[in-house]
């Protein structure tokens, strides 16, 4: 897949792909994080076409259902762990970005560890998945406090938004007696120790 700054023809076949796998609603949210990802790329420094590859491969897999997924992320090889077994959505990320690879030809790794990384988390993250992470949350169409709050965030930072959105998702979790997936506590822990350090005696 060629870089966007020299030929767009890539979007061609993955929004026709788009067109007939997600509902309009969807893939409205789609471009609205590609195009997100490409402004927050421009403002802290990473190349915008990567985060537009991201941000238009990141939700191949959103509207599978839980038994396909499962049965990609089996013969894509990606491992499933006890939550994500019990909550089979949480593979979307994972299975997205083995599809952008296999489907369209994606194989630049720091796109798709993003697109990997977009719904759990990771802890370190890249500055690419901290942009599509972040992109996710405060994308035009989203609305809600939730998002409010990692839109204000991203003003001070993009790894205070990224700390944000996950304590957001972890406090939803919580408030509806939900498992929280061991990367998104990772993610909001890592973030915090780099933002508010350890003070030393």
């Amino acid at each position: 897949m060629q870089s966007t700054a020299t030929n767009l023809d890539w979007r061609t076949p993955v929004l026709a792909w788009l067109d007939a796998h997600v509902p309009p609603r969807r893939l409205a949210h789609i471009l609205g994080v590609e195009g997100c990802a490409v402004a927050l790329a421009e403002r802290f420094g990473a190349d915008p076409s990567l985060a537009a590859r991201a941000g238009l491969l990141h939700d191949l897999a959103k509207h599978f259902d839980s038994t396909r997924l499962l049965s990609e992320a089996r013969r894509l090889a990606i491992a499933v762990d006890p939550i994500q077994q019990a909550t089979p959505h949480l593979l979307h990320a994972e299975v997205s970005a083995a599809l952008a690879a296999e489907l369209f030809g994606e194989h630049h790794p720091q796109v798709l560890t993003a697109i990997a990384n977009h719904t759990l988390g990771a802890a370190p993250m890249d500055l690419l998945s901290q942009i599509l992470y972040v992109a996710d949350w405060i994308e035009p169409t989203r609305r809600g406090e939730d998002v409010a709050r990692v839109r204000t965030a991203v003003e001070q930072g993009l790894l205070v938004a990224v700390l944000v959105g996950a304590e957001q998702t972890i406090l939803e979790l919580i408030s509806t007696g939900r498992p929280i997936h061991p990367r998104t506590l990772d993610t909001r822990n890592w973030a915090l120790s780099i933002l508010k350090p350890k003070e030393t005696p």
